[in-house]
């Protein structure tokens, strides 16, 4: 039988990557549940510095799989099985001291879009097609897509992205910001594990408190923010990192990063 989520782990990068090309990757409660196992097995292997989420086939996440629910006599219910799942994985991503890059492709919809929005970096090829599709089933929002994108694109685009469900494509979505890179289909997976290798090649400690610092940000006051900076500067320094930064940069010599 063919795994819902295939994950592997390699120099210090983890691939998390859907598996059900069939059905683009539509979200059922084997997909769900084998996404937030994955999370749970990446994160606790120490050697792992950056993650990338991925899928086989045409597209990346076609949203929830509407089977699931046609086939359920309390949809209510149903929706629960899925969210809690991939809820639960998504808050241990964000709340990871590793960066997550999304790597996008073909169709990014509803609680795929959602998902995606709310990893931290987005390599996306030039066929990705954006849709947030709740809109159109009679439903609002899953997986964190109502925080992510007002605080992407700003409240009047966000609101009106999400009321007329309208396909964006992907050099639409690098000028609103909703991804950070835009590549051909077929460089895909090289653009993204080169942006990885660069991310695990950098300073673990440092990552994870820009990380965490970015995220925290816009809930932050401004004095609040500073106090958060002045503390994850000072944490960042006392590590041998810092001091293989300095004496590289003195030494006029790229640094190597070893995570102490």
């Amino acid at each position: 039988m063919t795994k819902p989520i295939l994950l592997s782990i390699e120099a210090g990068i983890a691939e998390i990557r859907f598996n059900r090309p069939e059905r683009l990757n539509a979200l059922d409660r084997d997909l769900a549940d084998g996404f937030a196992d994955a999370v749970i097995a990446t994160l606790a292997e120490p050697s792992v510095r950056v993650i990338v989420v991925s899928a086989g086939g045409r597209g990346f996440v076609a949203g929830g799989d509407l089977g699931h629910f046609h086939r359920s006599t309390d949809k209510s219910k149903a929706a629960r099985e899925l969210i809690d799942s991939m809820h639960g994985a998504i808050k241990m991503l964000a709340a990871a001291p590793q960066i997550v890059i999304g790597s996008l492709k073909g169709a990014v919809a509803g609680g795929g879009m959602s998902l995606a929005l709310s990893l931290d970096l987005l390599v996306a090829a030039d066929d990705t097609a954006f849709n947030l599709a709740y809109s159109r089933l009679g439903t609002s929002p899953d997986c964190g897509g109502s925080w992510s994108l007002p605080r992407l694109v700003g409240y009047r685009r966000a609101l009106e992205i999400a009321l007329l469900s309208e396909t964006i494509g992907a050099d639409e979505a690098l000028r609103l910001g909703l991804v950070n890179r835009v590549v051909p289909r077929e460089d895909l997976e090289t653009a993204t594990r080169q942006l990885a290798e660069k991310l695990a090649a950098g300073a673990p400690a440092a990552q994870a408190h820009i990380k965490r610092l970015f995220r925290a940000s816009l809930e932050s006051s401004f004095c609040e923010q500073l106090d958060a900076e002045a503390e994850a500067f000072a944490a960042c320094a006392s590590t041998a990192d810092f001091a293989e930064g300095i004496d590289a940069f003195f030494a006029k010599r790229k640094p190597v990063f070893t995570g102490r």
